[in-house]
């Protein structure tokens, strides 16, 4: 049966991942093994958190080769919330911060001068799917466009090349990506663990591509 890590780099969120996983009967471990994680059928990599404080423990961990070696292999790799800022080159997060580089772009903070906007964005939105983007090549293959999705984020990526971006919200006026696929890095700003069945859905989907 086909083995899925999903990383502990000391960020929050990690059992309600691995619960969604069992729930949908994804054979999942929790660890910061960097030898299982390279020897996976599947990544994920969950998060909720500081940027600069999460890329820190994985360089402390020593995970940063070990995850940059998994995504090489072209095997399955789930980013989700934090999980997905971090695959970025960097992030504006207290000054700029570095990022895996695993993917073209940067991530950005939602923006409120006269603080009009609520930050961080928390609870359901919809997803929408760009003229580009075909549903039926992703874990969203049989999600409707404008589905409601759970949120709880302050910053958003805007990746380099548009044809990465898989779905798109808009909270407050702002349209920004809200899921990406990059060869066989699948990456979400939502959480699929707290979206109700159509999460666990997409994490099934997902699952489908581990061989």
């Amino acid at each position: 049966m086909s083995k899925v890590i999903i990383v502990d780099y000391q960020a929050g969120n990690l059992f309600s991942v691995l619960n969604a996983c069992l729930k949908v009967g994804i054979n999942a471990e929790i660890t910061s093994d960097k030898n299982k994680i390279v020897s996976a059928d599947g990544i994920i990599l969950p998060g909720v958190g500081a940027f600069g404080e999460s890329m820190n423990n994985l360089e402390k961990l020593d995970l940063v080769n070990p995850i940059k070696d998994f995504v090489s292999s072209g095997k399955p790799f789930l980013g989700v919330c934090l999980g997905l800022q971090l695959l970025f080159e960097e992030s504006e997060e207290f000054g700029v911060t570095k990022g895996l580089g695993l993917v073209e772009g940067v991530v950005k903070k939602f923006k409120s001068p006269d603080k009009s906007i609520k930050i961080p964005q928390i609870g359901w939105n919809t997803i929408q799917k760009p003229p580009h983007a075909d549903w039926q090549q992703t874990p969203l293959t049989d999600i409707a466009e404008n589905s409601f999705m759970y949120f709880v984020h302050s910053f958003y990526v805007e990746p380099s090349n548009h044809k990465d971006i898989i779905s798109e919200t808009t909270y407050e006026g702002k349209k920004y990506c809200s899921s990406i696929q990059k060869n066989n890095i699948f990456a979400t700003q939502f959480h699929p663990e707290k979206s109700a069945d159509l999460g666990l859905r997409m994490y099934k989907n997902w699952s489908k591509e581990l061989k």
